[in-house]
C-alpha cells in the first residue's frame, strides 16, 4: 500500500468532481463509495481511497492506494495529485514535458 498527499487551491468537493471525471477515463477506475470529504475507487488497476480536508485557503488531499509504488495506479495518482492547482490563481494541469 502506498500514500500520498497534495495541497491544493481547489475546494474539497473540486478535488472530488476532478477525480470522479478524470480516474474513469485515465486508469479505468469507477467511483465505488463516497463520504462527505472522500470517495473510493475501484478498478482491474486496483483500489485508491481520496479524502479532502480543507485547511484555510488550502485543501490537503491525501489518496492512498492497495498497489506497490511501482504499479500503473500509483503512476497515474501521482500525476492525478500533481496536476491539481497548488496555488490559487493557478491553472493546474500537466507538468512540462509530460503529455497533456
Amino acid at each position: 500500500m502506498a500514500g500520498y498527499q497534495r495541497k491544493t487551491a481547489l475546494s474539497p468537493k473540486e478535488v472530488l468532481e476532478k477525480a470522479e471525471l478524470l480516474l474513469p477515463e485515465t486508469i479505468g477506475l469507477n467511483r465505488t463509495g463516497q463520504t462527505a470529504h472522500g470517495a473510493t475507487f475501484d478498478g482491474e488497476e486496483g483500489t485508491v481511497t481520496l479524502s479532502a480536508h480543507r485547511h484555510g485557503p488550502y485543501t490537503s488531499v491525501i489518496a492512498n492506494t492497495d498497489r506497490l509504488r511501482t504499479s500503473r495506479l500509483d503512476y497515474e495518482i501521482q500525476r492525478f495529485l500533481n496536476r491539481l492547482p497548488y496555488e490559487p490563481g493557478d491553472v493546474g494541469g500537466p507538468g512540462a514535458g509530460e503529455p497533456t
